[in-house]
């Protein structure tokens, strides 16, 4: 059975218009890297872009969030947010701007199982009646080899009677291994950071101290001759991160009274910038080549014609 020309023309036209509405307002996604570690943040960089040719209003309706994300497992299963009452700030648009935001997905979406899962951004605007979505990108959630765990106490003004397990774990990427640290009550299924400490040298074993006040310190080798040194208090926040290279010898932790210290290395600033090399001045002249010393022998006379000898 044919299509009748005008039905095909009417099909054409609600293509273009489809293609049309699309069109007006552009949604991109941006992922640092593909593979994460369970409980590791997850930052997804969105932008949006009004093509509309005029001033764009987003806002939330009680039917209707305007900035969303779509989240599906490789099996189709959506996955819900954590709190499906959430509210977006309304925003407002020029005609060609973009707007671009990182949001952090692992506390947003139930994100705790190992996996695919397929990730696309949504806006919807009720000014236009359509929602726009963003392209699909997979990202896989995997574990980490446990190098160390160790449960402890909570001092009394930490919030007392309760535990913190330490998790030391190596994270295989495909370019370089991360070392991370992992926080969590077990007992509550509470994670309190899941954080990336830097590079780790696999042949080597991370330097590992729990100080009196069951704070937690770690001195990793991050590249040949540097190491890493994180201090983290009970709750999995930094207090202090520096870098140090090997002097003579290889750092290490130990305990000083009541506090833990790098014996060693010498601290230095990974992110500094070298010195800029400075352009040679007038006054930088070379040193002058030695002058001959009274008249020259005829043996030191050049010979006009090379091959006179």
């Amino acid at each position: 059975m044919t299509m009748g020309r005008p039905l095909r023309i009417i099909l054409a036209l609600m293509m273009l218009l489809v293609v049309s509405a699309r069109a007006q307002v552009q949604v991109d996604i941006a992922f640092k890297r593909s593979l994460y570690m369970l409980y590791e943040p997850i930052m997804c960089t969105v932008t949006i872009t009004n093509l509309t040719g005029r001033t764009l209003e987003l806002a939330d309706t009680p039917q209707e969030k305007w900035f969303s994300f779509q989240i599906q497992t490789t099996g189709g299963t959506p996955l819900p947010p954590v709190n499906p009452d959430y509210q977006n700030q309304p925003v407002s648009m020029e005609a060609g701007q973009k707007l671009v935001r990182t949001i952090n997905l692992t506390p947003l979406y139930p994100l705790s199982e190992f996996g695919t899962y397929r990730v696309q951004a949504a806006i919807f605007s009720t000014q236009i009646g359509r929602l726009f979505v963003s392209e699909k990108l997979n990202i896989d959630i995997t574990e980490g080899r446990l190098l160390w765990q160790k449960t402890v106490g909570v001092p009394e003004d930490a919030g007392s009677g309760r535990s913190r397990t330490y998790s030391i774990l190596a994270h295989r990427l495909p370019q370089t291994t991360m070392l991370y640290l992992r926080v969590e009550d077990k007992d509550a299924g509470v994670i309190y950071c899941t954080s990336q400490l830097g590079r780790f040298i696999t042949f080597s074993s991370p330097d590992v101290v729990v100080d009196v006040t069951n704070q937690i310190h770690i001195l990793q080798n991050a590249a040949p001759k540097s190491f890493l040194y994180s201090h983290f208090d009970v709750n999995g926040k930094l207090v202090k991160q520096q870098a140090y290279q090997v002097f003579k010898d290889r750092p290490y932790l130990a305990k000083q009274g009541n506090t833990v210290a790098v014996v060693g290395g010498v601290p230095y600033d990974p992110n500094a910038k070298a010195p800029e090399a400075q352009m040679p001045r007038m006054s930088d002249r070379p040193v002058p080549l030695p002058t001959p010393q009274g008249k020259p022998t005829p043996e030191d006379k050049r010979p006009e014609n090379l091959l006179s000898r």
